[in-house]
Parts: structure tokens; C-alpha cells; sequence
């Protein structure tokens, strides 16, 4: 236990090091939230104009042309999504191979990459809506089986952003990649040891506790003004903590294949990059 947290410590670290050095990555995760933000508000305004929206809470499942919209709806937002993703990943990969990226350059590696992104949205749009529409006909067990074949789509392609940016391949062809990748580095005993998320929920903890305390301190001077400056700061303490977290995910997912893929990754440890997945004693042996 200690090894790996030790170990997830040093993974932090060593992505926060690439983020110290090329603070504009953490433009991309912003710029993904207000468009993921603008797409949503895009979808439900007309739908509340128009009165859809009442259509559809009162059916009690899709009907054709819900189906029709939920499917756009998260096309759209996962094509955002995976777009400036691709542009982080790709920025962290010019850095981890000892270059000096910019913004631009990660828009331009998206940019590039933008057939096969829309590609892999369409794709991922369509698991997505097939095992929704199978969770809502299925009872509880039916949920926890579903449950666990999303989570090993979410496993099996881990890295296909990074092979899209890496590779002029095709969504399919990526998400392939992504899978035996995985299996060949880390096989069928991989468990997955997300370090990164499990030291971003210690810092938005210790932020949680900090921003109370402090909030519980000034309420007791009783002005509305500290109050509102405590609570001002403490939200964009939170949106300032997400978009280090996007960016930390980004890059670690970015060392992540290029030691998969055998190339050399700046300012990470090959050995500690191999204990990001590992299996315990036993697990998967016969």
C-alpha cells in the first residue's frame, strides 16, 4: 500500500513538473468546459422554448426522435470533448519527447486529427446510448453487468486520444490499438491504479476543509461582504483545482502511451510509469 501511494506520489509530481513548465495546457481544459457548457445550453434552449422538454420528461422512455437527439447531443459534446483533449495530449507529447509546445500547436494537432476524432465521438456516442437504452430494460443485476462493460470500454480505451494524435489512423483502428496496448504492456492481471484522481481528491478535500473553516471563521464577523469574497474565492478554487486535474490527466495519459508504445518519456521514470498498473499478488493467476 505504501509502495503505491508512494509511487502515485512521484506520477503526480512528475506531471505537475511538465504543467509547471507549460502552464498554457490548462487553456484546453478551460476552453473544453465553456464549449461542453455552450453545447448543452445549445440543446436545451430550443427545448425549453419550444416546449419539448415537458415531451419528454412526461414519456416514460425516448422515443425516436429523443433517441435521435440524445444521440446528437452526446456526439457533439463527446466531439468537444475528445477535440481539445487530442490538443492537450498532443501539447504534452511535444513536451514529453523534449520540445516546447504552445497552444496553437495543440490546436493544430486537433485540428489535424479532427476526421477520426468525429469518428471516435460516434463511436463512443453509440456504446454509450446502447448501454443506456440496455440498463433501462434490465433490473439491478442487469445494471451491475452493464456497469462493468462500460467500465471495460472506459479501460480498453484508455489511450486511444493519444493514438489518434500520435498516428494518422482511424477511430476503430485506434481503439484497437488502445486495447492491446494495454494487454500487451500490462496483460490480463492489469488493475488499474489511477494515482493522478486519487491525489486530486486529497487536494479538493484539503481545499473543502480549508474553504469551511474559513467560511464558518468569517460568517462570525456577520458582513456580507467577507462572506461573499470567502465563497467567490472558493468556487474558483474549485474551477482552478478541475482544470489542474484535466490537465495533470492529460499528460499522464500522454506518458502513459508513449511508454506503452517503448518510447522515451521526459521527466518520468520508466519504472515508476510501469507501477501506474499493476496487479495484486495473485490476481488473474491460474
Amino acid at each position: 500500500m505504501a509502495g503505491s501511494l508512494s509511487n502515485s506520489w512521484s506520477l503526480v509530481k512528475a506531471s505537475a513538473g511538465v504543467l509547471k513548465l507549460d502552464k498554457e495546457l490548462l487553456v484546453f481544459p478551460l476552453m473544453s468546459g465553456i464549449a461542453t457548457i455552450l453545447v448543452t445550453l445549445s440543446f436545451i434552449a430550443p427545448l425549453a422554448w419550444t416546449g419539448g422538454w415537458q415531451i419528454f420528461a412526461e414519456s416514460e422512455g425516448l422515443s425516436y426522435l429523443g433517441t435521435v437527439v440524445a444521440f446528437l447531443f452526446y456526439m457533439v459534446q463527446y466531439t468537444v470533448i475528445f477535440f481539445f483533449n487530442s490538443a492537450l495530449v498532443g501539447a504534452a507529447m511535444i513536451r514529453l519527447e523534449g520540445g516546447d509546445p504552445t497552444v496553437s500547436d495543440g490546436m493544430s494537432i486537433a485540428m489535424d486529427r479532427l476526421p477520426s476524432i468525429l469518428g471516435y465521438a460516434v463511436i463512443a456516442a453509440t456504446v454509450g446510448m446502447v448501454l443506456r437504452a440496455i440498463a433501462e430494460r434490465v433490473g439491478f443485476i442487469g445494471r451491475i453487468v452493464v456497469g462493468l462493460v462500460g467500465m471495460s470500454w472506459t479501460v480498453a480505451t484508455y489511450l486511444t486520444v493519444p493514438v489518434l494524435v500520435s498516428k494518422d489512423v482511424g477511430p476503430i483502428d485506434a481503439v484497437k490499438e488502445s486495447a492491446a496496448l494495454f494487454k500487451r504492456t500490462w496483460g490480463e492481471q492489469m488493475v488499474a491504479s489511477f494515482g493522478i484522481g486519487f491525489a486530486v481528491f486529497l487536494m479538493g478535500l484539503s481545499w473543502t476543509v480549508f474553504f469551511v473553516l474559513a467560511l464558518v471563521l468569517v460568517s462570525q464577523l456577520g458582513l456580507a461582504a467577507p462572506v461573499i469574497a470567502i465563497v467567490a474565492t472558493g468556487v474558483m478554487g474549485y474551477v482552478l483545482l478541475g482544470l489542474v486535474a484535466s490537465a495533470l490527466q492529460g499528460i499522464y495519459t500522454a506518458a502513459l502511451y508513449q511508454h506503452a508504445a517503448g518510447g522515451h518519456v521526459e521527466g518520468f521514470d520508466a519504472t515508476m510509469l510501469r507501477g501506474a498498473f499493476r496487479a495484486p499478488k495473485g490476481f488473474g493467476r491460474r
